[in-house]
């Protein structure tokens, strides 16, 4: 087969096929970095291709050069450092239940109801932020984790992954004694590591990039997250806490190299988590667990 004349033409055309896919995803990432790294007349003048024209660093000492920066920076550490954790242990300890049969846990197909129609119907922004007001959690960092802590897509992927495992391993547990938080601590948890690392992932990256509702829940500009300093950098400059040259630099800056800047700053984190829960997507799900 690997001889064929239609295996060695079905090599080369995946081959070029995933390198024309390769080259289009990197290029407009090779292209937003020179952008960020070129001067402004060179950026506004459309001049920026895959390399920096008129090497400048201003983008990012136009954002990097404040203290405000690196006050929203800690807010965003401390709400991914909050907000993963919780909302994965939510997301566990709801999808742990939903995934036995009738049987086991008859009031499950309530549940599950209860939670797709969530999905499908939404209370809107107003009743959100009515909630939100009303608990007291306004200007404090509760305010950007817990509306969010559940994730019904979240549980429906680790709903499933929990249901696809083998039901010997439960009921060998069970007649060896254990109880049901040992079985999720000791067995199910450790097969769920591709899926838990996936979620993970989906949990960083939407509070990592999340802005809209630190401009909503967030009044004091001290406790802001990171995306929404940006966001009002780029569209609503804050020209309270700015000196004269600040205020010359802010209206000399160009909103291309900055947007450019943003991007790059924003994706770093996750570039850097990326490599750490790549490994997990490719190992086996239940290798090993039951023997035949």
């Amino acid at each position: 087969m690997g001889n064929s004349t239609s295996r060695k033409v079905f090599v080369t055309i995946n081959t070029i096929l995933l390198i024309t896919i390769t080259f289009i995803t990197i290029l407009p990432i090779i292209h937003i970095i020179s952008l960020s790294f070129s001067s402004t007349q060179a950026a506004e003048g459309g001049l920026v291709g895959l390399l920096p024209v008129q090497f400048s660093l201003k983008a990012y000492e136009s954002i990097l050069g404040k203290t405000s920066f690196y006050k929203a920076l800690m807010i965003s550490v401390k709400r991914v450092l909050i907000g993963v954790p919780f909302s994965l242990l939510c997301t566990i300890l709801v999808a742990y239940p939903l995934s036995k049969e009738k049987n086991k846990f008859s009031a499950r197909k309530v549940y599950v109801w209860f939670f797709i129609i969530t999905m499908l119907f939404n209370g809107g922004l107003i009743p959100t932020y009515i909630i939100v007001k009303s608990t007291g959690i306004m200007n404090k960092i509760w305010a950007l984790i817990l509306p969010s802590a559940v994730s019904v897509f979240n549980i429906l992927i680790l709903m499933n992954f929990f249901r696809e495992l083998p039901k010997e391993l439960e009921e060998a547990a069970l007649i060896d004694g254990a109880g049901h938080t040992s079985i999720l601590t000791k067995i199910y948890l450790p097969l769920a590591k591709p899926a838990l690392a996936t979620l993970v992932l989906f949990i960083f990256v939407f509070h990592w990039n999340s802005w809209f509702d630190g401009l909503m829940y967030i009044n004091n500009i001290e406790k802001i997250p990171l995306q929404t300093y940006l966001q009002q950098i780029l569209t609503m400059p804050d020209t309270r806490f700015m000196s004269a040259d600040q205020l010359q630099e802010l209206g000399n800056a160009s909103r291309r190299t900055n947007n450019a800047a943003q991007i790059i700053i924003s994706t770093i984190p996750i570039m850097i988590i990326y490599p750490f829960l790549q490994k997990y997507y490719t190992t086996g799900l239940v290798l090993g667990s039951v023997k035949s």
